[in-house]
This record gives structure tokens, sequence and C-alpha cells, in this order.
């Protein structure tokens, strides 16, 4: 079926278009696997080099170092991913102590480097350094040019699991033009929990109605959903959690107010369909 014929299913966006876009942020807006394997790469690299940097390695860490190709640093980066995934999902701001996202990112390092046998890679200094790669990530090549045209129309805002710091420096570092920074830091539970959908919607002085969640994750669109905002799906590479063969997968297209496929030029694509 071709995203044209899914991509209004009830009520169009197009003729009835919402006040405000939230966006979803890691994996919608910013390509995170290819910045963070390249960066793993490249500080590996650093360590096994003639350099400062490589003083004080003990031999079965170089050893390790040997063993560990381009690949192993994309699996690294997907598991440090994975985790990430894990935390939001687990957390219960009911009975949670808070923690941010550069928090648990700096744990989690430490935690796969000690799974990889790499704990004597890099010093705490180092490894804080290397846990901020996450303010850093380049965005998809259409992010900041949609954002723009799209920002003429409408109030656009992040709502990400990202802390606000994240946020702002992703913002700066790929010249994006959110008008908007919010956070689930600002509500001190992480999506999917209903307060960050709706309490993002507050903030913006909009009923869920009237403000449409952008994302590369039909979960996290599920859960906007379900609040009462409304859906635009952006397809970005090796983002989609749902099998395309799931029933979950076919059932979205029932669903999903605005789909952008693939192919097609993701943010460019969605002002295109506002006519901006």
């Amino acid at each position: 079926m071709e995203a044209s014929s899914v991509s209004q299913p009830a009520h169009s966006l197009t003729e009835d278009p919402p006040k405000a876009l939230t966006f979803d942020v890691f994996g919608t807006v910013v390509d995170w696997r290819k910045t963070v394997t390249s960066t793993l790469i490249a500080s590996a690299a650093a360590k096994t080099s003639s350099s400062p940097r490589s003083a004080g390695l003990s031999p079965e860490t170089r050893q390790r170092l040997s063993e560990l190709t381009d690949r192993s640093w994309a699996d690294f980066a997907q598991e440090w991913r994975d985790s990430y995934k894990a935390f939001v999902g687990g957390y219960k701001p009911e009975t949670d102590a808070w923690m941010d996202i550069d928090t648990h990112h700096r744990l989690s390092l430490i935690d796969l480097l000690r799974k990889w046998r790499l704990e004597g890679l890099y010093d705490e200094e180092e490894i804080e350094d290397l846990s901020k790669v996450w303010h850093h990530l380049d965005p998809w090549a259409d992010s900041a040019a949609g954002l723009k045209r799209l920002g003429a129309q409408f109030i656009t805002s992040t709502l990400s699991n990202g802390n606000q710091s994240l946020l702002k420096d992703l913002n700066e570092h790929g010249g994006l033009g959110f008008q908007v920074i919010q956070s689930s830091e600002d509500f001190k539970a992480y999506k999917p929990h209903p307060s960050t959908y709706l309490g993002a919607c507050e903030k913006l002085g909009l009923d869920p109605g009237e403000v449409a969640m952008v994302a590369a994750h039909l979960n996290d669109l599920k859960a906007g959903r379900g609040n009462g905002l409304r859906t635009i799906y952006v397809e970005r590479k090796q983002e989609e959690a749902f099998d395309p063969a799931s029933d979950q997968y076919a059932d979205a297209k029932t669903w999903v107010d605005m789909w952008i496929s693939q192919d097609e030029e993701g943010f460019i694509e969605v002002a295109r369909r506002f006519g901006l």
C-alpha cells in the first residue's frame, strides 16, 4: 500500500491542521546510530595509536581492542541505545527516584565497557566526555530544512526523553530551530507516561487535539494518540520496533493521521503535505 493511501485515515490533518507539532528526537530528528558508532570507532582508534591517550593500557585491553571491528562498535552502540529503551520503559515516576538521561548514558557506558571486557579503556573523565556524544548527534538530512518550513505555520517543540541540556545542545548542533524545548525531565516522567504528552500540551496552552506528535516510532505515536494527540509517522532507517508483517503495524495504518514513507523526504515531505 502506498504511503499516500494511508496518510489521512479519518480526519485529514491537511484539512484540519493542528496548531503545534511535538517531535520525538532520538531517531526521528537525529541519526543517533551514525554519530555514536563513528565516535566509538574514533575513540577506540585514538587509544591504539601512539598518542598519550594510549599510555597505560594493559596488554589485555590492547588485545581486546584488536579483536573489535567497526561492526563490533555498531553493536556496542545498539546495546547502548537498547539500555536507554529499557531504562525509560521501566521507569515508574510514582516510586522511582529521578535520573536524567545524561546520568543513565554515563552509567550504562560503564556497564557496557565492563560487559565488553574494556574496563580499563577509559578513565573517569574520558567516560564522562564520551557519554556526552548524545549531545552532538547529527540530524537527518531533511530535519533542519523541514523544521524551518514547518515553523512558518506551526509551533515546533521537542517532546523527548532527553534532558533539557541535551536537547538544547542537539538543537544548536544541528541548527534545528525548534521554537520550544520540552523534555520528559520537565514532568519527571518518561514517555510513554501520560504526563509527558498531556504536560507538553498544557505547557503549549493547547488541547491535545490541537497538537500532533511527530515520531519515527509507532509505539510513541500510539501512546500520544491514547492521550488525544494527533499523529505523524516519519519512517527512518532501522528505527521501527513494530514488525512490518505484524498485525499492530497493519493496524497503525488505520489510525496514523499522516504517514511519511522512508523513500520520501522526511520533514520536508511533511511540510509539502501541509502546502509549505
